[in-house]
């Protein structure tokens, strides 16, 4: 592979496409190491809910290295400043080695921070306001967000916790503007697309396994390592309804089919990210998930050499 002006590779999609094992199959073929662009799966002991399928690392009998996989302990608040931080560490070291990153991910907010490279910063907590934010509804706190302009991440305003922590970051903003700026990278894209309905039976198909083989195990050993209930459904879809079930406020089947709905719903949202990305000026070029897995590399290939 001619390796050229291209300093890193993306591979994105909508959940349950076959991103991760795309990545790794072209990292093995491009001496490469990939590097997660998923909010959840850094952390630790959170493993089948967020969808760590680490088989899939694996080409020829060997990991491909992976970045930014379980760094954080449960309980914690990972953000995107700490992975912003955390990804320009593992780029350089990958560079160094003379190696090429593959960024990967679904994470529409995460691979944004890096491919149109706005440069945040660390914010702390600010008691006061916190205070004065809690008397507000979630109504009113969703509509004083707005305020602040267009919304980067949707997700800021489906959790109470996540919007106060919004308006925290725009309040600091306006007296703490950005010095440093992101360094230049250049990166060519792929995104994989499916039909709705194929997207739709492996998000159910998947869904089931996990159930089956985990899942619902995994949040009660959580629960028992100490996280509460209310910490658990900030990670997300699954951790939420499985929870819900887990601690009796709903049955088996009704989990079943909230969550099936919610990651249905999430997917297309994942898609309307992407095609804003593309609005906002990164090329994304997209390959047919209905492709054998290496055809979907070939293409990949013709495309950087």
């Amino acid at each position: 592979m001619k390796e050229g002006n291209v300093d890193m590779v993306t591979i994105l999609g909508p959940t349950a496409t076959g991103k991760t094992r795309l990545a790794a199959l072209l990292a093995d073929k491009i001496k490469g190491e990939i590097i997660s662009a998923d909010s959840r799966q850094v952390y630790r002991g959170m493993d089948i809910g967020t969808g760590k399928d680490l088989d899939d690392y694996v080409v020829n009998g060997k990991r491909i290295p992976t970045h930014l996989v379980d760094i954080a302990n449960p309980g914690t608040e990972y953000n995107v400043f700490a992975f912003q931080r955390d990804f320009l560490q593992a780029y350089a070291d990958i560079r160094h080695r003379k190696r090429l990153p593959v960024l990967c991910g679904g994470t529409g907010l995460y691979l944004e921070a890096v491919l149109n490279g706005y440069r945040l910063q660390e914010v702390p907590e600010n008691i006061g306001l916190r205070e004065k934010l809690s008397h507000l509804s979630d109504a009113e706190l969703t509509e004083l967000l707005q305020t602040y302009g267009t919304l980067h991440n949707t997700t800021d305003i489906t959790n109470r916790q996540r919007t106060v922590r919004a308006i925290e970051i725009k309040e600091f903003e306006k007296t703490h503007p950005v010095k440093e700026k992101f360094p230049p990278i250049h990166s060519i894209n792929f995104g994989i697309f499916s039909p709705r309905e194929m997207v739709r039976r492996r998000v159910t198909r998947r869904l089931k396994s996990r159930l089956e083989n985990g899942m619902i195990e995994e949040v009660q050993h959580l629960l028992e390592e100490g996280l509460k209930p209310e910490q658990l459904t900030f990670y997300g879809l699954e951790y939420r309804y499985v929870t819900q079930y887990v601690t009796g406020e709903i049955t088996y089947d009704e989990m079943f089919s909230k969550l099936n709905t919610a990651i249905h719903q999430f997917s297309k949202r994942q898609m309307t990210w992407y095609r804003r990305m593309e609005k906002r000026g990164i090329v994304i070029h997209w390959i047919d998930g209905r492709l054998a897995e290496a055809e979907k590399v070939q293409v990949c290939l013709e495309m950087l050499a």
